[in-house]
């Protein structure tokens, strides 16, 4: 904002070169007028000179201290006043030649002080009005006639200084103030700007932080439960291969597949840690998880899949779903046939896999590491997720999550 005391703000140089110049022009001004008026006798055959030297010099005097020593403007009120009680001494025993100058002068330093237009307004109509009043005065005592027409006639010129220099100076000083505040509001927005971009970089790495360990964390847990869980299976297959083979094959099949998915998961989170992922459409990406279940295991998968466009985020956790529910009906329903379905209804992602395994009682489905992360990874993509089984019903995982834009995302 504008500074209330200058207009022109904080600006320490064109504040002391506008009181400099106003100082040299009324001293100037007062000197000329006194001089002017040196041989001039007036009332009582005064010498005209013996009130104005004293006046003019406690006129300049007083500016002094107004401009220098007066830090406030409540404080230079004071001095306003003092300087239309000096001016209109001045008119009264002079000629009147130059007094509108002087009035420009004081005028000029008041509306370089005055925040406000209606002040300025006023205290340029009353310099007016005390102006004519103090000519009608000075006439008066000299005898002669006063009237509005020749008192205004006798003036007009000094009148159209005042009005011209009210109107041109008032008009110069808005466009300073309405410049400055242009370039203060375009210094203000650059250097928002540049906050801007600060908090938008920081934002950027606070965010490849965050999705790094992230990924760091999805490698730990998810990789790190695959890879246990193809060592429970090769395992336990090794404890049965003689006495049950068939059962060991299911396990060393359930152990492969696993394993194959395992290896795919850290490879996308490699890649996406090096920033260097090539884009695949949903609906081939969760494809190729359905062949790679199938190829050389066995195993068959129906699938009926949408394209549908979604975030990255959903797009792993859905591939990740899937991979956990073939991977989960192998190991623990002995499944050898799965029925799997995406789809969109009603502005969500609608999830289905369902299996023929052995299923288990509602009452005993408890869920394990992977349902539960699952689970919790549905909700806060601000979705849900429901498990269903029954025995020799073979298991089913049903999923919905909204569309990218729905629920104000």
């Amino acid at each position: 904002m504008t500074n209330k005391r200058y207009p022109f703000g904080e600006n320490p140089v064109i504040v002391r070169f506008a009181k400099l110049i106003i100082y040299l022009l009324l001293i100037v001004v007062a000197a000329i007028l006194v001089v002017n008026n040196r041989v001039a006798r007036y009332y009582a055959d005064i010498p005209a000179w013996y009130v104005l030297l004293p006046v003019a010099v406690l006129l300049c005097a007083e500016n002094a201290v107004k401009l220098w020593a007066c830090k406030t403007y409540s404080a230079r009120i004071a001095c306003y006043v003092f300087d239309i009680l000096f001016l209109m001494t001045l008119t009264i025993f002079s000629d009147g030649t130059l007094i509108s100058t002087l009035y420009i002068i004081v005028l000029s330093d008041f509306y370089i002080e005055q925040p406000d237009l209606r002040g300025t307004i006023a205290m340029g109509a009353a310099s007016v009005g005390l102006f004519l009043i103090t000519f009608a005065i000075s006439g008066a005592l000299r005898g002669e006639r006063v009237n509005v027409t020749s008192l205004v006639a006798g003036a007009f010129n000094d009148l159209i200084l005042l009005v011209l220099h009210f109107f041109i100076f008032n008009f110069t000083i808005h466009v300073y103030r309405s410049n400055r505040e242009i370039k203060k509001g375009i210094a203000e927005l650059e250097a928002a700007n540049e906050k801007l971009r600060l908090a938008n970089e920081e934002l950027k790495e606070v965010t490849a932080l965050e999705e790094r360990q992230r990924i760091a964390k999805d490698i730990h847990d998810t990789a790190g439960h695959s890879i246990t869980t193809v060592i429970m299976q090769t395992e336990a297959a090794r404890l049965t291969i003689d006495t049950d083979p068939a059962d060991a094959k299911r396990k060393i099949t359930a152990a492969n597949l696993q394993a194959k998915h395992a290896l795919e998961e850290l490879r996308e989170s490699v890649h996406l840690l090096s920033g260097s992922k090539e884009y695949v459409s949903l609906k081939d990406a969760l494809m190729e998880i359905v062949h790679e279940s199938t190829d050389g295991t066995g195993i068959a998968v129906r699938a009926n899949v949408e394209d549908i466009s979604l975030c990255d985020a959903k797009r792993r956790f859905l591939c990740n779903s899937l991979k956990e529910g073939i991977s989960n009906g192998l190991r623990h329903g002995g499944a050898t046939a799965f029925y799997f379905e995406l789809r969109t209804e009603e502005g969500k992602v609608q999830f289905l896999l369902s299996d023929n395994g052995s299923g288990v009682e509602p009452s005993e489905l408890k869920e394990g590491f992977g349902l539960k992360g699952m689970r919790a990874r549905a909700e806060a993509l601000g979705g849900e997720v429901r498990f269903d089984s029954e025995p020799d019903e073979g298991f089913e995982i049903k999923m919905a999550l909204p569309l990218d834009g729905a629920n104000g995302e």
